[in-house]
């Protein structure tokens, strides 16, 4: 067997949701471990229902917003991710967003982060949650290389549903060692969550590596260093590749950045590239490729829907 496939055996299942702030915080660190990873393990991500159709409605809406606008702050000020200056709404349900992220898988690697990026996008620059099929749809329009007729309809398709509802299922077998996890210096140490009905989930984001014999997990916010020294203990041949591009060619390929992603996924030669297109957030900027913004909603909002 070759070194290769024999990497190729390690699995990466990433615990997330499109509309989760830690999930959101941590796009730096995992879109510079996928990179570095890039055709040497396989990826697998895994919607965990985050906002469940079963979920209580809040007694008064307008608290719960404003309670849920703070917790996202609060999440922000470790993360430096970007942050909504006003949002409308807290999620009602993460299943629309969900099926839309996992119906894009079969567009293809490269569209379905794209996809994903837009719904984060959505609740956390626009500050508009995608938990609508309409809405789920609208915030992913114009995403390249996207045939978003196939994805309307593999989104609605019974197989998606099937999925996403096998992917909630495996979120709430999590595995013994984040059942109780010791407080450390993380500001989410990533133990699993309690549900509703007395079952546990893994929190998010959780990255569980394995291979035919044996497994590590990493929950909850953590250093990119974590997450390698959990790859090279789990498979010491796999030790990720340097992943830094110069600012133009970065922009290019993951066509929005954060700051923490410019920190981490270019070279540290000046910034912004030319051409870069800056959207303002609650918490630092967003920057978009020029041709990223001229269909990104946060540059050209969609039209307003007829009467």
């Amino acid at each position: 067997m070759t070194a290769r496939t024999d990497q190729l055996a390690v699995e990466v299942v990433e615990f997330t949701d499109p509309l989760c702030p830690w999930a959101w915080g941590s796009e730096p660190v995992f879109r510079r471990l996928r990179a570095a990873l890039a055709g040497r393990v396989r990826w697998r991500r895994v919607y965990c229902i985050l906002f469940d159709h079963d979920d209580d409605p809040a007694p008064d809406p307008a608290a719960e917003t404003a309670w849920y606008a703070r917790y996202v702050e609060d999440i922000s000020a470790h993360t430096h991710a970007p942050r909504a200056r006003r949002l409308s709404r807290v999620a009602a349900t993460s299943w629309p967003a969900s099926l839309v992220a996992k119906a894009a898988e079969a567009q293809g690697a490269e569209v379905a982060d794209r996809v994903l990026r837009r719904l984060r996008e959505g609740v956390f620059v626009l500050g508009e949650p995608a938990d609508t099929p309409e809405s789920a749809l609208a915030v992913v329009s114009g995403v390249p290389g996207l045939d978003a007729g196939r994805l309307t309809a593999d989104a609605a398709s019974v197989e998606v549903l099937e999925r996403v509802r096998a992917d909630r299922a495996e979120a709430r077998r999590p595995v013994e060692e984040v059942l109780s996890v010791a407080a450390d210096s993380s500001p989410h140490p990533g133990a699993a969550k309690e549900t509703p009905d007395g079952q546990h989930r893994y929190a998010l984001p959780t990255l569980y590596l394995r291979t035919a014999t044996d497994h590590r997990v990493v929950p909850g916010w953590r250093p990119y260093e974590e997450y390698v020294s959990a790859v090279v203990d789990l498979s010491p041949g796999l030790l990720p590749a340097p992943t830094t591009l110069d600012p133009a060619k970065a922009l290019a390929r993951y066509r929005t950045l954060t700051e923490p992603e410019r920190a981490l996924l270019t070279d540290g030669s000046p910034w912004p590239p030319s051409g870069a297109v800056r959207v303002d957030t609650g918490n630092g900027p967003l920057w978009l490729h020029p041709e990223e913004a001229a269909v990104h909603p946060a540059v050209t909002p969609a039209p307003p829907s007829s009467p």
